[in-house]
């Protein structure tokens, strides 16, 4: 009686060997195809929504680990839930650059309005023999230094808008803004209005 319970021991462990090493093929595939899935997204992920590429790229390790310590069945189980993550993250970055897009639009409609206005301006001051009240020749000399760094920061945003960079983009064309905003105030002008949507 004895040598059957060893016996049926020993089936059961090779059983459960057998079970665990045929889950080992389909738990590499789960695994490889979650790598080919993510690796197309994987720099703008990490780029534009970074937390959750993190996530993702944290369970895919997490599996691949589980692997590699031979808990194959495991690794099949926690790869088969990688696509969903791997969706949602696709989503998220989608979304993340739709908006992006919307507020780099509203850049471009606003922005070059403001440089025009001031532009106009500095060129009505700069031949004007005397300068009005409240604005003194040291405020002046200041906005014309603000105003070349607006051109600059503009001309670096727009650069890296048309090269797909809309994160480079709008933090370039705000800190634009923020100047030309400052520069506004400091003639005593009013920001002009934004582009009605089409």
């Amino acid at each position: 009686m004895k040598h059957l319970f060893k016996v049926l021991g020993v089936l059961m462990i090779a059983a459960l060997v057998a079970a665990c090493a045929n889950q080992k093929v389909p738990a590499e595939a789960a695994l490889k195809a979650a790598d080919d899935a993510l690796a197309p997204i994987k720099d703008e992920a990490a780029k534009y929504v970074p937390d959750q590429a993190k996530s993702v790229e944290d369970a895919i390790a997490a599996a691949r680990d589980t692997f590699a310590k031979g808990d194959y069945a495991a690794a099949l189980t926690a790869a088969q839930a990688l696509p969903a993550q791997i969706d949602e993250l696709k989503s998220a970055l989608t979304t993340k650059k739709d908006q992006l897009m919307v507020a780099w639009k509203d850049m471009e409609g606003g922005l070059p309005k403001m440089v025009e206005a001031i532009t106009s301006r500095m060129d009505i001051l700069s031949k004007s023999k005397k300068l009005p009240k409240g604005l003194d020749q040291a405020t002046f000399d200041q906005a014309k230094v603000n105003y070349d760094s607006v051109k600059t920061l503009w001309s670096e945003a727009t650069a890296a808008g048309g090269a797909g960079d809309l994160m480079a983009a709008i933090a370039k064309g705000t800190e634009a803004k923020t100047k030309a905003t400052e520069i506004l105030s400091a003639l005593g002008m009013q920001a002009p209005a934004a582009p009605s949507p089409k």
